[in-house]
């Protein structure tokens, strides 16, 4: 079946079965490879994207469950918020191997988004699905102050 997927702010045809998740719909159909597989059960957030701003783990969302717009990692730095996050990301230099960062980012942008000053249980909170297998959360939580414009601990 062929889906509209507004993806980045560009519409995208994508002919795949209902049941595809989309983390495979981005990934191997329209060929956006930011949101990555991690563990395929929503436990790790590896997958995060944004559908209508709000954070979703695209590894267990069936396509045809899909109706919002489709913010990506390479599309999440047109917001303000995005820029903010990613520039706080390289400024403290977060990423060790990198490989759950898109989907770190990903929900630190809506945590933002949704809460400009966060607290630290804020932040425990709304990362918690987020898992780093090189335990950078210090840094992770280090970069969230500082894109929220708030002191870093």
């Amino acid at each position: 079946m062929a889906y509209k997927l507004n993806v980045n702010g560009k519409v995208h045809q994508a002919d795949v079965d209902p049941d595809t998740p989309l983390l495979w719909t981005l990934r191997d159909t329209l060929g956006i490879l930011g949101p990555k597989y991690g563990c395929g059960i929503a436990q790790c957030g590896a997958c995060t994207v944004h559908v209508d701003g709000q954070p979703i783990r695209s590894c267990v969302t069936p396509v045809s469950a899909v109706t919002g717009r489709i913010t990506t990692i390479e599309g999440v730095g047109a917001s303000a918020v995005g820029k903010k996050v990613q520039a706080a990301w390289t400024e403290l230099d977060v990423a060790q191997c990198g490989y759950c960062q898109p989907g770190q980012i990903m929900s630190a942008t809506a945590l933002l988004t949704s809460n400009p000053k966060p607290t630290d249980a804020d932040i425990d909170a709304a990362m918690s699905g987020n898992i780093c297998r090189c335990a950078t959360y210090t840094r992770i939580r280090a970069a969230i102050k500082r894109a929220s414009g708030q002191k870093e601990a």
